[in-house]
């Protein structure tokens, strides 16, 4: 071999282990970076699934208030439609105590007005069938137990022959509409002797 070929060689074998020596330095900084990419994607990705559930939490929510609303408008139509007589009602209660005093106060013995206390007897009757066909009920406790919610004491009175808190007298009876009070019974209360 001449010293050609060998400095050639020796040069080549010199460029090998140059190349080799940049391929060792290069090695951790390519795995660095491509691991610090990695890292970056994570997070990337982690930020997209937080970002995934917080948008599911709103949908969620905004659904339930939906669900909410609606229900909400729902039960107000029905009470809309299951009270919207009440005012209406309220104005016809004084008409059917008038109608019953005029019975209660009239001269049951006078033959002359007799066909008259039947017409309003009927008249009476009609509109209490009446406004009972709109769910509009009559509170008349007398003998019950007095019940605050439904009665109002006008007075108590000493009785030995019922029970304490007991209605002796109705002075006005009371009326409820679905269930929900218009007017309270005016009543008298018995208490103990």
């Amino acid at each position: 071999m001449s010293e050609q070929q060998q400095a050639n060689e020796h040069e080549q074998e010199s460029v090998e282990a140059q190349a080799e020596q940049v391929q060792e330095e290069q090695a951790p900084e390519q795995e660095q970076s491509v691991e610090a990419e990695l890292a970056a994607l994570y997070a990337e990705l982690e930020d997209a699934k937080q970002t995934i559930e917080a948008q599911k939490d709103s949908v969620v929510r905004a659904a339930a208030e939906v669900e909410n609303i609606r229900r909400r408008a729902a039960q107000d139509v029905e009470k809309a439609h299951k009270f919207a007589l009440e005012k209406f009602a309220n104005e016809l209660l004084p008409v059917i105590d008038n109608l019953e005093r005029a019975i209660e106060f009239a001269d049951k013995e006078n033959e002359a007005i007799a066909p008259v206390l039947e017409g309003v007897e009927m008249t009476a009757k009609s509109f209490v069938e009446a406004v009972a066909k709109f769910n509009v009920e009559v509170v008349n406790p007398q003998g019950e137990t007095f019940n605050p919610d439904l009665h109002q004491a006008m007075a108590m009175q000493p009785s030995e022959d019922v029970a304490p808190n007991t209605v002796l007298a109705v002075m006005q009876k009371g009326y409820t509409l679905n269930g929900r009070l218009l007017r309270p019974a005016m009543v008298m209360v018995s208490k103990a002797p």
